[in-house]
C-alpha cells in the first residue's frame, strides 16, 4: 500500500459487498455509479490489488477484496463506536433478529454477549426458525435481519462462513440398520431436508421420512430415542449425538453457507451496526 486508507472509500467497499452491484451501492450511498467506480479505482490503487470482479450478476470481491472487506468492517465499526462514545450518542433501540435453530446454541451467545458489551442500550429480539420462514418474515418486514442458509455453490457477498451438513444418530442407536432407513427431517423446503433426500435418491437407498419437526428440539428428541437418523449442520451436533462417517455407507452431503440477510435496503444505524458485528464475529466462533 502506498497511501492511507480513507474511511469513505472503505465504507463504499462495504456497501458494494452488501449490495452486490455498483448500481444498488450507488443508490444506497446517494452517489452516481461513475463516482462509485472512481472510488473503487482509487481504493485499488491504494491497496495495490484489484478488489472487484464484474460478473453477469453484478460484482464480486476478489480474494484481496475479501481480505480488505474484513479489515474495513472492523475499522468502520471501531470508528463509529469511538464517535458514539465521545459524543455521548451511543446506539439505542430494538433489533428484530432471526436465526435458525441449529445455529442458535453455538452462535447466539457469542453474538449477543459481544454486541451488548459494545451497545448496552440496544435490545435484540430473537426469533428462531428455518431459513425459508425467516425469508418470509424478512419480506413482510417483521424482521430487520437474519442469519440465513445458502446452498453449496452459491456465490454471494452475504455468505460469512460454510458449515458441512452431516448424518447424525444417537450414541448406541441401531437406527442405521433399519430397512428402509427412517429419517427425521425438518420442513421440506429446507436445505438439509432436500440434501438428505437428494443424496439418498442418487444412490438408490430406500428411506422413509418417518418424523418431521419444525423445531430442532423435536428433531433431536426423535434421534435420541433411536428411532431415526437426521441431517444437521456440524455445529448443531451435541455431545450425546454421533456424526456418521463415510464408513456408515451413507452418501456424502453438501455444505451450506451462512450469511446475513437484511430486511431493508436502507437499514437503520443500529441494524447496520449489528450486521457488521455479526460479519466480524461469526467467522471466528
Amino acid at each position: 500500500m502506498n497511501d492511507a486508507l480513507d474511511l469513505d472509500l472503505l465504507r463504499t467497499l462495504v456497501v458494494i459487498a452488501e449490495a452486490g452491484t455498483l448500481t444498488r451501492a450507488a443508490k444506497q450511498l446517494g452517489k452516481t455509479q461513475a463516482a462509485i467506480s472512481l472510488q473503487v479505482k482509487r481504493l485499488e490503487r491504494i491497496a495495490g490489488h484489484t478488489l472487484l470482479e464484474r460478473t453477469w450478476r453484478g460484482v464480486s470481491l476478489t480474494p484481496q477484496g475479501t481480505r480488505l472487506l474484513a479489515h474495513a468492517q472492523r475499522i468502520l465499526q471501531y470508528h463509529d463506536e469511538a464517535l458514539a462514545e465521545l459524543s455521548g450518542k451511543g446506539l439505542s433501540g430494538t433489533i428484530r433478529f432471526g436465526c435458525p435453530d441449529d445455529y442458535a446454541v453455538t452462535f447466539l451467545p457469542h453474538l449477543l454477549r459481544g454486541f451488548a458489551r459494545i451497545h448496552p442500550k440496544v435490545h435484540v429480539e430473537v426469533l428462531c426458525a428455518h431459513t425459508p420462514r425467516l425469508h418470509e418474515r424478512l419480506e413482510r418486514h417483521t424482521l430487520d435481519l437474519a442469519l440465513t442458509s445458502f446452498p453449496e455453490g452459491e456465490k454471494s457477498a452475504q455468505i460469512i462462513r460454510w458449515e458441512p451438513l452431516v448424518w447424525v444418530d444417537a450414541v448406541g442407536s441401531t437406527a442405521l440398520q433399519r430397512r428402509p432407513l427412517r429419517l427425521a427431517l425438518t420442513d421440506p423446503d429446507t436445505l438439509d431436508h432436500r440434501a438428505a433426500r437428494r443424496s439418498l435418491d442418487a444412490v438408490g437407498r430406500a428411506y422413509l421420512v418417518a418424523y418431521a419437526s419444525a423445531s430442532l428440539a423435536g428433531l433431536t428428541a426423535v434421534v435420541r430415542s433411536g428411532q431415526a437418523i437426521a441431517v444437521l449442520t456440524r455445529t448443531a451436533v451435541t455431545a450425546d449425538l454421533r456424526v456418521l462417517s463415510a464408513e456408515s455407507g451413507l452418501p456424502a452431503l453438501p455444505s451450506v453457507g451462512i450469511g446475513v440477510t437484511m430486511g431493508s435496503k436502507r437499514p437503520s444505524a443500529v441494524v447496520s451496526a449489528f450486521a457488521q458485528h455479526v460479519r466480524r464475529v461469526l467467522p471466528n466462533i
